[in-house]
């Protein structure tokens, strides 16, 4: 009896294949992820729910990439800490995606799971019921932001000879030397959030 054929497409086919698009092209589209996988768009359908899923599954694909065991560490701050650093880390590698996660509904049930447990690391924190989602709106967009700006170029502002501008002069001499621009940033910023929540309820 002759073996059963291994299926053409499966949700893991379909994320690295949307991945390696959008790391190429910037983007994707239905039908070039059908010629990509070999198969006939209409195919792709009986497998995902159109570009939205597709988008759900490439979430999960980069969420494969972060360590969520990292927010198991305790206390909450230093899970926190760790868990930013991963994240930021993942998402710099693949930044042509983040405007596509950035911009639709989550429901990866593994990303649900992580967002969960952050939920519950506000909430130790002491970050009131009301303020967690803005919270971890916040840490995300500014994790996401960070992301993106590694693939900035290092020099972010020039002064032309002819332009008076003294005060940004001034910071851009002064800014330290030995580390570049974007972790320098993103030190900041991190600890700025993470000193904010610790401090919510003074």
């Amino acid at each position: 009896m002759a073996r059963p054929r291994k299926p053409l497409l499966d949700h893991d086919r379909i994320a690295t294949a949307t991945l390696e698009l959008v790391d190429e092209e910037g983007n994707f589209t239905m039908p070039g992820l059908a010629r990509r996988l070999g198969v006939q768009t209409p195919s792709l359908y009986h497998h995902v729910d159109g570009r939205a899923g597709v988008i759900e599954l490439l979430r999960g694909k980069i969420d494969e990439q972060i360590d969520n065991t990292l927010l198991d560490l305790t206390p909450w701050d230093r899970a926190l800490d760790a868990y930013a650093r991963a994240h930021r880390a993942a998402f710099a590698a693949h930044p042509h995606v983040i405007p596509l996660l950035a911009t639709s509904t989550v429901h990866a049930p593994r990303v649900v799971a992580v967002y969960d447990k952050i939920a519950e690391l506000l909430s130790q924190a002491g970050v009131p019921p009301e303020q967690i989602m803005p919270s971890f709106t916040a840490l995300e967009n500014f994790l996401l932001g960070s992301a993106l700006d590694l693939a900035a170029p290092e020099v972010m502002w020039e002064v032309p000879p002819d332009v008076q501008a003294p005060h940004l002069s001034q910071a851009l001499t002064a800014q330290a030397a030995s580390a570049t621009r974007s972790d320098q940033a993103f030190e900041f910023g991190l600890a700025a959030m993470l000193d904010a929540l610790r401090h919510m309820n003074d």
